[in-house]
């Protein structure tokens, strides 16, 4: 009988089976508890979780790992703590180095309750994807030089290590591996670390977790509306059929659980992707024709597709019904001569400057006295006469004539005034 317990003890503990848990648990029998725990080698395995790498942790369908992220902060880390111990739950917490400073009490009872804990740097920068090497190393060894501090054991820390922010950087990563650490990401978050309510904590942990259907959830233990969110995440993976598996490192004294490489590998499936909420493409049908469909309004996920019926300034005269014209209403500018073209001017022509055969001389240069002239003309009864005209004299007072109209049109005289006639002289 002896041997048979000894060989049962044996096999749950190859096995993972959850027979140490039962005990624990048994003042509840409807815990969650914990299904299984798996020893990794973090040197065979050094980046998990398929959010960011090609592999996670070797767990079977429906199986959950719970990890809590920047702690310990006393007021929500302790609730935590409380609410996974009332349903028997283990988990890894990655430890701020500032916060293990602040609060040792807090780093030892993640040890005490029987949960794994990890290193989360010294600072919590969101930079690790532009540091440098000795930027990262010291930022990572001053977090776990601060950790350990605060623990009576430095082997209780276990060589696990996750970016602040996932952001990921080449140095960082090679530095960890070169230190013997396993750089830990996640396969779906549920967005604590958001101004969200305690309910939105929950339909994301479990609409993705469905997605998916096992994997590393990422948490914050520092945040009140984990808390109030938690209760229910448990609850309702009771309820779903899922099972909490707690992974530790593997040691001299517990060797590494046995995998198939194939386990390791990520596989998301199409529901996984669609859970992750990336936004929509537009989707376009090929006609035979090969001339593409208008699309919908639907195609881009807009609400009612209100914001592609809002009109934009230039786009007014469509609105009312205005055709737009196929090409711009503003005249076109002409043709300008080719560049290092000298334009000159045509010669003007000689005509430009010929004057009348009898020009007129000013009266001021003419003689005050002209010579009488003496012009034959012929009269009706074709005898020639002799006539004397004072040309003088009659052109001026045609010129006198001229200039006195011009001043009555001037001055607006309706009666045309008569002109003294000129002596002769």
């Amino acid at each position: 009988m002896r041997q048979t317990l000894v060989a049962g003890c044996l096999l749950a503990s190859l096995l993972g089976t959850p027979a140490a848990n039962a005990a624990e648990c048994a003042s509840n029998p409807n815990a969650l508890g914990v299904s299984r725990t798996i020893a990794i080698d973090p040197t065979e395995h050094t980046h998990l979780g398929s959010h960011q790498y090609r592999e996670s942790l070797p767990l079977q369908n429906r199986e959950i790992v719970l990890t809590f992220d920047d702690g310990p902060l006393p007021r929500n880390s302790n609730q935590v703590l409380q609410i996974l111990a009332d349903q028997c739950v283990k988990a890894t917490f990655f430890i701020i180095g500032q916060q293990a400073l602040a609060n040792p009490e807090g780093v030892r009872k993640y040890v005490a309750a029987g949960h794994s804990i990890g290193s989360h740097s010294q600072n919590h920068p969101l930079t690790f994807k532009k540091m440098s090497t000795e930027q990262a190393q010291k930022e990572i060894e001053t977090g776990i030089a601060s950790i350990t501090a605060a623990l009576s054991d430095p082997a209780q820390l276990a060589p696990f290590f996750r970016i602040p922010g996932l952001e990921r950087g080449e140095p960082a990563e090679q530095y960890a591996a070169s230190r013997g650490l396993q750089v830990w990401s996640a396969d779906f978050l549920a967005d604590d670390w958001r101004h969200i309510p305690s309910s939105r904590v929950y339909d994301l942990a479990i609409k993705r977790l469905e997605a998916r259907g096992k994997g590393i959830l990422l948490l914050h233990d520092i945040q009140a509306r984990t808390v109030a969110a938690l209760p229910r995440i448990l609850h309702e993976l009771k309820v779903r059929g899922y099972h909490i598996v707690h992974v530790v490192p593997a040691t001299p004294q517990q060797s590494a659980t046995p995998t198939e490489p194939a386990q390791w590998l990520s596989h998301p499936s199409a529901e996984a992707v669609a859970a992750l909420s990336w936004p929509k493409l537009p989707s376009f049908v090929f006609t035979d024709s090969g001339t593409l469909p208008a699309p919908a309004l639907a195609d881009f996920n807009s609400p009612d597709g209100a914001l592609l019926l809002a009109a934009e300034p230039f786009d007014r005269a469509r609105q009312h019904g205005v055709p737009t014209p196929r090409e711009a209403p503003w005249p076109r500018v002409a043709a300008l001569p080719p560049e290092n073209v000298q334009v000159t001017l045509p010669v003007p022509a000689a005509s430009l400057f010929t004057l009348p055969e009898n020009p007129i001389e000013p009266l001021a240069r003419r003689p005050r006295h002209a010579e009488q002239t003496v012009v034959p003309v012929r009269a009706a009864d074709d005898h020639p006469k002799a006539a004397t005209i004072d040309q003088t004299a009659g052109s001026r007072r045609r010129l006198a004539h001229g200039a006195h109209r011009i001043r009555q049109i001037a001055h607006g005289a309706r009666r045309p005034v008569k002109i003294a006639s000129l002596k002769k002289r």
